[in-house]
């Protein structure tokens, strides 16, 4: 029997004992979950202390323990080393961003990439079409890509500083499809990956998928802070780290060049594997003076680098380019084979004629031109200081006050006729007080309904 009495005890969580069936820490961990699904616990809660749940229930403390592990890895809780286990902030809800079908709204959530472009998209499609060798694009050959196509994958990504050859480079079906592979080919559940505090949410979702644990580390204007990835790689068993250097997905934070060295010295040391998503590469290479070189460069044996072109080129053409060393070459090519079978030829042959072309520049130019446009508008809205991210992102980070309810925000926004996306969708981790809203700007129809949107919003804040 429990040494303590709980009838009149406080606890954030107490389960009922009589549904507990063996095995125990299964049992206790499935009840766990159906209480955060069906929200009787909110996120934030925090969870019993171990000892005293183990007590309150009469059993062994290593079932507490194995059951909250078991948790942690689906996602469902996180633990602060000090300050006890808590409920994930986004546990009960899907937080996977796409297109949302609803016309009648103005578009400030889902991050598109200026569409306007696409008519030159078109022209190549036909010049595509009326090649000899169409029929050949159809096939199953080269799983990783034909070789001319990779020729321009390593001319468009020498522009952004990638050295490589034909043998470390892989055409994948888009940067969500890279993920996957990559979270696929190098780590197991239970791993866990280091991210920036507030991060990509489709990548939180993944590692959902794949059972991996996020470790959450703060950052500042110059990216994530060095020691605070040290100390949490002294603390626990990290396995690798996932980044956007050129401009951090919500955050548009760049990491500076010096910042990179640091970062990079600190994943050597520990053996981390890194992911660098380099997505707003061709926003920022050849543009901004303070980028030198990603950071697979300084790391290019542990590392994964991926180069989506659905912001910079089409987002309807599912292609993305995935570099990695040698150490990593039959883990990630035996993932692409298992995952992928063969990414779409047809779609890659698009991009390759728009690189070789040169119409993929062309593209580039006009890109930046309208995200100066859009970012100039956002700044007659909300003033920018020096300290806001990427001059050319096609989102904006927004501190808000007195919304505390993310869900209850977006709706309320919805309401007003626009979409927006709250900083809690893109938690890493624990949760925090700093509230947010990510604002998307290469998503509406025109200049003038951007500023619509904008002008309800700054009304309704």
């Amino acid at each position: 029997m429990p040494v303590n009495s709980f009838e009149n005890y406080p606890m954030s969580w107490k389960p009922d004992k009589k549904a507990l069936r063996r095995p125990l820490y299964k049992s206790l961990a499935s009840l766990l979950e159906q209480d955060i699904i069906n929200g009787f616990l909110a996120p934030g809660t925090k969870l019993p202390p171990q000892r005293e749940l183990a007590d309150f229930l009469d059993i062994n403390f290593t079932t507490i323990t194995r059951a909250y592990k078991i948790c942690e890895v689906k996602g469902l809780i996180y633990a602060v080393t000090g300050s006890g286990t808590f409920v994930a902030p986004n546990a009960a809800r899907s937080i996977t961003i796409s297109k949302d079908k609803t016309s009648n709204l103005i578009e400030l959530g889902f991050v598109a990439s200026f569409e306007q472009t696409n008519a030159i998209v078109k022209d190549t499609i036909q010049k595509v079409a009326d090649k000899k060798y169409l029929e050949q694009l159809l096939n199953y050959n080269d799983p990783t890509g034909i070789p001319h196509q990779k020729t321009a994958a390593l001319n468009w990504m020498e522009s952004f500083g990638i050295q490589t050859d034909q043998e470390h480079v892989a055409i994948v079906s888009g940067a969500q499809n890279a993920l996957a592979i990559a979270l696929a080919a190098m780590f197991e559940p239970g791993n866990r990956i280091a991210t920036d505090l507030y991060t990509f949410p489709n990548f939180i979702e993944l590692a959902k998928i794949f059972h991996i644990q996020l470790v959450p580390i703060p950052g500042d204007q110059y990216g994530m802070l060095p020691d605070e990835l040290e100390k949490q790689c002294s603390q626990m068993n990290i396995h690798g780290i996932f980044l956007m250097p050129s401009c951090s997905n919500p955050t548009a934070v760049m990491i500076s060049d010096f910042r990179k060295k640091e970062l990079a010295s600190v994943i050597r040391r520990h053996r981390l594997i890194l992911i660098e998503d380099d997505i707003h590469a061709f926003l920022t290479a050849g543009f901004i003076p303070d980028y030198q070189q990603p950071m697979y460069n300084l790391l290019s044996e542990q590392s994964v680098y991926i180069c989506s072109t659905s912001k910079s080129i089409c987002s309807g053409l599912r292609v993305a380019y995935m570099v990695y060393g040698d150490a990593l070459h039959e883990k990630i090519l035996r993932a692409i084979f298992n995952i992928n079978v063969k990414t779409s030829s047809l779609d890659a042959e698009v991009v390759t004629e728009l690189i070789l072309s040169g119409k993929a520049h062309e593209i580039v130019s006009q890109k930046r031109q309208l995200s100066k446009a859009v970012n100039d508008i956002y700044a007659e809205y909300f003033p920018l200081n020096k300290d806001t991210g990427h001059p050319l992102s096609f989102y904006r980070w927004l501190p808000i006050k007195g919304h505390d309810d993310a869900i209850q925000l977006e709706m309320d926004l919805k309401r007003q006729g626009i979409r927006v996306f709250h900083s809690d969708r893109f938690l890493s981790g624990q949760t925090t007080s700093d509230k947010y809203l990510r604002i998307a700007l290469s998503s509406t129809n025109s200049l003038d309904e951007l500023r619509m949107g904008l002008k309800i919003l700054k009304q309704h804040l």
